[in-house]
């Protein structure tokens, strides 16, 4: 298997203008195949441009609430045949349409214009405007057919790469590659955060952001890899700047494979037995908070 190339689609977003958003996302997924990518990944609730009503205007709500959108509206079935046109596939992300809140979803549209997965926002922020969504059920992981071969890919969206849980429950559902759409800064904290994520579980990682100044862009790879024969590497793929653009992050997924054979991390010498703690419901201070959801633990 050759290299299978994610574009990260860094760009900045027209608000609530859904038809703006639909061409210009369309120009660039047209660019990402230009440059050879096999996976269109876009930054985060891409059709609203990551924006939320203000809680004190029940009109702003309202009209924010008609952009919400289903798998068979418009936006959603263009990219279908835009994939099926470019052979290429998409991770498409759009607030999407749902019984009481709606939520924050990727869509992921291979090749042939078929949707393969549906992943929604598990860690939604519910300490900021998200409280306004419906968090996501699971965490989802699927086969996807590209040119150069297959591979198991897994998504999660922003605030979920800040819990270790979230990469490693797609880890151990397979994933060899995790898509991760982002709406916000991404300095070294955070950056080191998906490099980790990358390195402790694996996994191919890449993250693509809005670029400047609706947020700082460095959209960014990691392919996990963090030794070979000549000893500690850089598992940085690519890291953009914070102008828009597309950036291939090119994964040598055979390598990857047979590093997953032969080291130690990811499932290899795990001790779940032990971990008891990290599925209890209960919450001590100092980390009690008022806003948490804690009946969806």
């Amino acid at each position: 298997m050759s290299l299978v190339k994610v574009a990260l689609l860094q760009m900045t977003a027209s608000g609530l203008d859904q038809q703006a958003n639909l061409a210009k996302g369309e120009a660039y997924c047209r660019q990402a195949r230009d440059l050879g990518a096999d996976i269109a990944l876009f930054p985060e609730m891409w059709n609203v441009g990551y924006t939320f009503p203000d809680p004190s205007r029940p009109d702003e709500r309202e009209a924010w609430l008609a952009h919400a959108i289903g798998p068979k509206d418009a936006f959603v079935t263009h990219f279908r045949a835009f994939a099926r046109e470019l052979e290429m596939a998409i991770a498409l992300t759009y607030l999407e349409r749902w019984e009481g809140k709606p939520r924050n979803v990727l869509s992921l549209i291979d090749r042939r214009g078929q949707m393969v997965m549906t992943y929604a926002k598990v860690h939604t922020c519910d300490f900021d405007k998200e409280a306004c969504l419906t968090p996501g059920d699971g965490f989802r992981v699927c086969r996807l057919d590209t040119e150069r071969g297959g591979v198991t890919v897994g998504a999660m969206i922003c605030f979920d790469r800040e819990f270790p849980e979230s990469a490693r429950i797609l880890m151990l559902k397979g994933a060899e590659l995790i898509l991760t759409p982002n709406a916000c800064q991404l300095e070294a904290n955070r950056i080191g955060q998906f490099r980790a994520r990358a390195f402790e579980n694996m996994v191919g990682m890449a993250m693509a952001n809005y670029a400047a100044p609706q947020e700082n862009g460095h959209s960014v790879a990691f392919d996990g890899m963090a030794f070979d024969d000549r000893g500690p590497r850089d598992t940085c793929v690519v890291e953009a700047g914070e102008e828009e653009g597309v950036y291939i992050a090119a994964f040598d997924v055979a390598s990857l494979r047979a590093w997953r054979q032969r080291e130690v991390w990811g499932n290899a010498y795990r001790k779940p037995s032990r971990y008891a703690p990290l599925t209890a419901c209960e919450v001590e201070q100092p980390f009690i908070r008022d806003d948490a959801r804690r009946c969806l633990r």
